[in-house]
């Protein structure tokens, strides 16, 4: 559970792995290699088995890919990453690319003429490599499936994990496993599909109430399925991980085989109609389906909505889960605020300090991912983590950015607090203003049925707007109940367009960075609900809103009341007052005599 402060980034060692790349593609009679940051299940995050992105250039980011070229080798970054990718690659034989403004097929076209580009069909989606296919249309240049060359030259890698898997009880998932596959049976049914290929980690584990520990931080369990329209299962997975009380939960409609058994299984299913999700399900089970000669129906995983709209015994049980970690949190920040000017605590103090706090909950069973804390200008790198080499001492009148998270059996948490270290420059606590500004709007916002997350993510940038600034993160992400704190569908994004649902869970956070300068970054967990009813004699329209999931006070010193109107001042004080009745009677006496200062009316 502890957080680690190794640097895993190996920089100095890019050039010399990616001229060992560039040598075996020679051999093979390849011009070009993608390496992207996945596995076989498309999942954000990734065991150290398959960092392979990290091990090649350096990069550790959570997003971005790799393309090498006989003469160029482009690291494709997006917004969040652009300050980070520089301090982790070798600039002289790797060369960042900003996307998704670039397009990986018009770079690859403006930097080779023709040949044949490599890739591993277990690691790419149909949706992208027929994308980039057909970027190359009337050009001599082609996608090439093949082994993977990264782990034929990786000497030491890491073996898969085998983490055994455990089931999320009844009374905490809302539905039982047979009621879930009665469900997305009859989705298939009404499809016209005999079955479906799951893929997606999450989705397997909402399904089955499964849970594993097969990813650092996400309580994921890596294996692939077959689920038929009748309610049997293939369930494709390390035997190693099924104990004889899954095996049990599972029941007699589950056959369990080995993952190697997949692409064999896939290939004998010609007499039937197969859906299959073409921009999550790897290139090579579409390749399998399509020998064999099934019938294909290309569809979104049937699991992903229902998983993110969550019923209401899931959001009852994250909602507990978010007083446990509110309490957490604001003991930390209790103990943080009595801290002397001079202490000399560095980022690796704060972070090992919150995660005791959540750790005395009794209740943590692992933080939700590693905790970004951003000293001054380590704040404005947005997804940072400190390492005992870049490990920095907070100095009086820098801000101090905390994005943390933590993973119980009943929810999963994700909170963001900008902290006053000192008295802070009026830029800042300006800048800081708008940004809360942007929060208090989207928390506050009504909408019809149908608005996605690109219609709303126009509302935390506005303030900003305002005054020439913005971010370049989406304004939101989906959240899972103990499972990824990195969920889909759903997002508050332009590039969403998902509708908002009952029962989804979605961060709220808006932000700004200054390179080289600071960070700032607010961010509380939101839930999607009926509207309440408005007493407007022409109201002709059924609503949504959204209800606060955290509970943790904003620091009052950095608020400039000036910039705030009544209606986010009232906001502000009622959120601050919910906040003091439900997080004091779990703290101790000084930390509540400090809550009461923090959340009193603005």
């Amino acid at each position: 559970m502890l957080q680690s402060f190794t640097n895993t980034s190996q920089p100095q060692e890019g050039a010399a792995r990616l001229q060992k790349l560039r040598n075996l593609l020679t051999q093979r009679g390849y011009d070009g290699l993608l390496v992207p940051r996945a596995d076989a299940h498309q999942g954000e995050y990734v065991g150290p088995h398959d960092e392979r992105l990290a091990y090649v250039s350096g990069f550790t980011g959570s997003a971005g890919f790799l393309i090498i070229l006989p003469q160029i080798a482009g690291v494709f970054i997006d917004g969040r990453y652009r300050t980070q990718v520089k301090t982790q690659v070798d600039l002289s034989v790797f060369t960042p690319v900003e996307w998704p403004e670039t397009d990986a097929g018009t770079w690859i076209i403006t930097h080779l003429a023709q040949g044949r580009i490599a890739f591993d069909p277990w690691l790419h989606t149909p949706d992208e490599i027929e994308k980039l296919t057909r970027s190359f249309e009337g050009r001599d240049i082609t996608l090439r499936p093949t082994e993977n060359l990264v782990d034929l030259i990786w000497q030491d890698q890491p073996k898969r994990s085998c983490s055994p898997a455990f089931v999320q009880p009844n009374h905490l998932a809302g539905e039982t496993m047979d009621e879930k596959k009665a469900h997305i049976g009859q989705t298939l049914q009404g499809r016209g599909a005999d079955l479906v290929v799951l893929t997606l980690p999450d989705s397997l584990c909402w399904l089955l109430n499964l849970r594993g520990g097969d990813v650092a931080r996400n309580p994921i369990l890596h294996g692939f399925a077959l689920l038929w329209a009748d309610g049997y299962l293939d369930l494709f997975v390390d035997s190693n991980k099924i104990g004889e009380d899954v095996a049990a939960h599972l029941g007699p409609k589950t056959r369990l085989l080995l993952p190697n058994k997949l692409t064999d299984t896939l290939e004998k299913l010609g007499a039937y109609k197969v859906m299959i999700d073409p921009s999550t399900a790897p290139m090579a089970c579409l390749s399998a389906l399509q020998k064999g000669g099934a019938h294909i129906l290309r569809d979104d995983d049937p699991c992903r909505l229902p998983k993110a709209c969550k019923n209401p015994i899931e959001i009852d049980a994250t909602k507990q889960a978010h007083l446990r970690d509110g309490a957490a949190v604001c003991a930390f920040l209790h103990w943080l605020d009595n801290q002397p000017e001079n202490a000399g605590l560095t980022e690796i103090d704060i972070v090992k300090q919150l995660e005791e706090y959540r750790t005395a909950t009794n209740h943590l069973h692992d933080l939700s991912f590693d905790t970004i804390c951003g000293a001054g200008p380590n704040g404005a790198i947005m997804h940072y983590r400190v390492t005992q080499d870049n490990n920095r001492t907070l100095r009086w009148g820098e801000p101090l950015l905390v994005d943390s998270g933590g993973q119980y059996h009943d929810g999963t948490t994700d909170i963001t607090r900008t902290i006053a270290m000192g008295p802070q420059l009026p830029e800042v606590c300006d800048i800081y203003t708008r940004v809360l500004k942007g929060l208090i709007a989207l928390s506050r916002i009504r909408f019809p049925y149908g608005v996605a997350g690109c219609h709303l993510d126009v509302l935390a940038r506005a303030p900003l707007w305002m005054a020439g600034q913005d971010f370049d993160h989406g304004t939101g992400h989906g959240v899972g109940v103990f499972l990824s704190v990195h969920e889909g569908p759903q997002r508050i994004s332009r590039l969403s367009d998902v509708p908002l649902n009952e029962g989804m869970i979605l961060s709220n956070e808006p932000g700004y960075y200054r390179p080289g300068s600071f960070g700032i970054r607010l961010e509380n967990l939101i839930v999607v609900t009926k509207a309440p009813t408005i007493s407007c004699s022409d109201a002709h329209r059924k609503q949504l809103s959204f209800e606060t999931l955290t509970l943790v006070p904003f620091d009052r010193r950095m608020i400039v009341r000036a910039l705030m109107s009544a209606d986010e001042i009232s906001w502000l004080d009622i959120y601050h007052s919910a906040v003091h009745e439900k997080i004091a009677p779990l703290l101790e006496a000084k930390a509540r005599a400090w809550l009461v200062d923090a959340t009193r009316p603005l």
